[in-house]
């Protein structure tokens, strides 16, 4: 088979390439250069670039750089923005994933005559009765599940997770072995495009006006100021401008229009339920359940946080309601809501909540 594999400088793609390689596949590595602004976080630094290059020369295979930069500033750092502006919380790596990697970058593989596209990320995929399924990885702390939610049955039979049947520990002892650059290296948890020197408030400054907004309580007591609205988020403690020593206060509600952050105690974080929109399946012909009402998942609303059960139905625009079991803390707007299988195994797809 003729593989594509998407190298972003780490250990986990270089042993992706390295296993491909063994399987006696033909691969070509490819770094795609993202953003053309300043960066010294994530798989879009100089050295990151440098990593993938050695280590396709380790591996002696071809490596390609493609320059997807107006794709990325448009499908991933404009939205950024934009939902920074509006009072929600986006989420810029699954969005790179969606409109770069399994998007612009697939299309290229398949023009080019690839295969199959193949990356480092921690997920599975099988054939389960004549459809494919998107399943966990196979090291919970490593699952990357969450942020592939949204490849379809097309895009996942043209997908390969080389590592996603490995722990951490496995792929690091993989990489040492072959005497990999990377063996050892940190993983990346930054976005690519905000530096650790200025930060994410520069960035957007730079972009938007970052205005003051009051802090009240549920009451609409003033309590204080913050100095941008356009960076609180729900569930934010922090960085809130309040006097310390009284009880634990939260924001329960971002209103960028009034420059108003509304903070409440850890019940009034509480909901019945979230409105998820945008809303892509792996297999929308095999939905759980029935078409409308799909019935009991597990839904999950963060990269690294745990599942819950809710219920979860269809509206006739294409929204899913979802109605939790018990009682759960808000999820942010502009936050990736993924439902997972009742055994908490399987991907059935997510949205973004609203």
């Amino acid at each position: 088979m003729k593989v594509l594999c998407a190298m972003s400088g780490g250990v986990d793609s270089s042993v992706a390439a390295l296993l491909l390689r063994r399987a006696g596949h033909e691969v070509v590595g490819v770094t795609m250069k993202l953003w053309g602004g300043e960066s010294d976080t994530g798989c879009c630094s100089v050295s990151d670039v440098d990593d993938a290059r050695r280590v396709a020369q380790q591996l002696d295979i071809d490596h390609l750089v493609f320059n997807f930069a107006d794709d990325f500033t448009a499908g991933v750092v404009d939205p950024y923005v934009a939902a920074h502006r509006a009072g929600t919380t986006p989420n810029p790596c699954i969005e790179c994933n969606r409109t770069v990697k399994f998007d612009r970058l697939a299309d290229r593989a398949e023009l080019l005559g690839f295969d199959a596209v193949a990356t480092g990320h921690h997920a599975r995929i099988e054939h389960t009765d004549g459809s494919l399924a998107l399943l966990r990885g196979a090291d919970p702390a490593k699952d990357q599940s969450y942020v592939v939610h949204m490849l379809d049955q097309h895009r996942l039979a043209r997908t390969l997770f080389p590592v996603g049947g490995l722990d951490k520990m496995q792929v690091r002892a993989i990489a040492a072995d072959a005497g990999l650059r990377t063996a050892a290296k940190p993983d990346s948890q930054d976005v690519c495009f905000i530096t650790s020197s200025a930060g994410r408030e520069t960035f957007l400054g730079h972009r938007i006006p970052l205005r003051r907004a009051t802090v009240v309580d549920t009451d609409g007591a003033e309590l204080g100021e913050v100095a941008a609205v356009e960076m609180v988020t729900i569930g934010q403690r922090k960085g809130l401008g309040l006097p310390g020593g009284g009880p634990k206060r939260y924001v329960v509600e971002v209103d960028v229009d009034e420059r108003r952050v509304t903070v409440g105690d850890a019940d009034d974080l509480l909901t019945d339920g979230v409105v998820v929109t945008g809303v892509s399946w792996t297999d929308a012909d095999r939905l759980p359940g029935g078409r409308r009402h799909l019935g009991s998942l597990r839904v999950q609303a963060s990269a690294h946080g745990s599942t819950a059960p809710a219920d979860v139905a269809l509206r006739a625009d294409g929204a899913a309601d979802v109605v939790w079991r018990h009682r759960r803390r808000r999820i942010a707007p502009g936050q990736s809501v993924v439902f997972y299988d009742d055994a908490d195994r399987r991907v059935v797809g997510g949205g973004v909540a609203a």
